[in-house]
């Protein structure tokens, strides 16, 4: 006998995923999505025989649903989905679902900026320790994917705001809040304190089991939590302030005596420090002894697209930033810059003030390369700056005219602190094609 009848919206990683865990789990499926279904998604649907519709939604076929997972992608506001949640439908994240048929340990992270990369640091430093570990979400594979098709002790949950807007019964054994500036703030009605409330909800359902870290650096996650009653552990790192983990005379140093040198991490930049910082206290939390954990963080290297060395040219190195889609992350990688910087920046404006950059363009910037097809408020932003300003319309224009401007001695950075979605599929392919532009030199 069925469970019920499981209907996804969306028919990319996360929704072929849930679909694939509603089918093993006995539920009559139907995945439907209103665009296209790549091939290599429409390829898993047919050999696991899941029924699948493209190219539009049937909404009375929908609406017969006992439970709905929507694509992060599709906002609440969609009219369908409205429609579900008139009929009192459950609407939730492939997250959630996922959780529902899982034993394991949960570790979620979420925040602006550096989610990646701590989460990535996070599951390799269990890896490493021998734990039986996943990494999903935001990353990587379908967690309904892998709950189906695996049998981890732990998954690393990377968690955008997106995906925690669709929980309802979703509950973290860790939580990490790295921080929340003002991002995607077009799908929150433009108020920050929505956003925030968003990132927030990776607290729901905790216990006095569960263990919270946290920025102490970050004046809005500090504000938000003293309105926040946490019944569990919590633990705060900081880069300068006395807190579980910080940075002391060049050192990284955790609870209980733990101390490494920060020369030794791969990882460059006072963002990496406190992602760092996030990731020790998780795996002191989690029994990892000082050995394994300074192991793991030596060997550690940098997530692609997120300040990752391409090559050296002529004395000239490159780097590609390209996750950096908004200007906190931005902020980061320049500050991180110890050369002269020709700097890549453009694509979709998010509704960006660009003023904080001013001080680190002032110090750092030595030519700009806008790369977009609106470069107007780039122009506008930094055209008092003197700079030398270019504007291009695509990755290989833009390696050229840096490359123009660059001399011995100097870096050529891509982070361009704004969606790529005007020019390339995604930031993934923004960085891809810089890449190849780069080595094709």
């Amino acid at each position: 006998m069925k469970q019920g009848k499981l209907v996804v919206l969306g028919g990319a990683e996360s929704g072929v995923g849930a679909a694939i865990l509603g089918k093993k789990e006995n539920f009559e499926v139907l995945l439907s999505d209103n665009g296209t279904i790549k091939k290599k998604y429409k390829d898993v649907l047919l050999n696991n025989e899941i029924e699948f519709e493209e190219g539009g939604h049937t909404a009375t076929r929908v609406l017969e649903a006992t439970v709905v997972v929507k694509s992060p992608g599709i906002p609440s506001h969609a009219p369908l989905v409205q429609k579900l949640v008139g009929k009192g439908i459950p609407v939730i994240s492939e997250v959630e679902w996922a959780s529902r048929y899982t034993n394991a340990k949960l570790i979620g992270i979420t925040g602006s900026n550096g989610k990646t990369t701590t989460t990535s640091l996070i599951h390799h430093l269990l890896k490493e320790a021998g734990r039986k570990v996943g990494l999903a979400g935001n990353i990587g594979f379908s967690f309904a994917k892998q709950v189906a098709q695996e049998n981890f002790d732990t998954y690393v949950l990377e968690l955008s705001s997106f995906q925690l807007d669709d929980i309802d019964d979703l509950k973290m054994d860790t939580a990490v809040l790295l921080n929340v500036t003002a991002d995607h703030l077009d799908r929150y009605d433009y108020k920050l304190q929505n956003y925030v409330d968003s990132k927030f909800r990776i607290l729901n359902q905790a216990d006095e089991n569960s263990a919270l870290v946290y920025c102490l650096d970050d004046e809005t996650v500090v504000e938000n939590l003293k309105n926040t009653t946490y019944p569990g552990r919590a633990f705060c790192y900081s880069l300068n302030k006395a807190a579980d983990g910080t940075v002391k005379d060049g050192r990284l140093v955790g609870n209980n005596g733990f101390s490494m040198p920060m020369s030794e991490m791969q990882l460059k930049g006072k963002h990496n420090a406190l992602n760092a910082l996030a990731a020790i206290l998780v795996a002191q939390d989690l029994g990892l002894s000082d050995k394994q954990i300074e192991s793991g963080v030596k060997s550690f290297e940098a997530i692609e697209h997120r300040l990752e060395k391409v090559k050296e040219v002529a004395g000239v190195e490159y780097i590609n930033d390209s996750k950096a889609t908004n200007v906190d992350a931005t902020y980061y990688a320049l500050d991180a810059m110890t050369k002269p910087v020709v700097w890549i920046v453009g694509g979709v404006d998010k509704g960006n003030d660009y003023t904080v950059l001013d001080d680190l363009v002032d110090r750092k910037v030595k030519g700009i390369v806008c790369m977009g097809t609106d470069n107007s408020k780039l122009l506008k932003a930094f055209s008092k700056t003197g700079k030398q300003l270019v504007e291009v319309t695509g990755a290989k224009e833009a390696v050229a005219a840096a490359m123009e401007m660059a001399t011995n001695g100097d870096v050529v950075l891509l982070s361009p602190a704004c969606a790529s979605f005007d020019l390339f599929k995604n930031y993934e392919d923004r960085g891809m094609q810089y890449k190849q532009a780069v080595n094709n030199k």
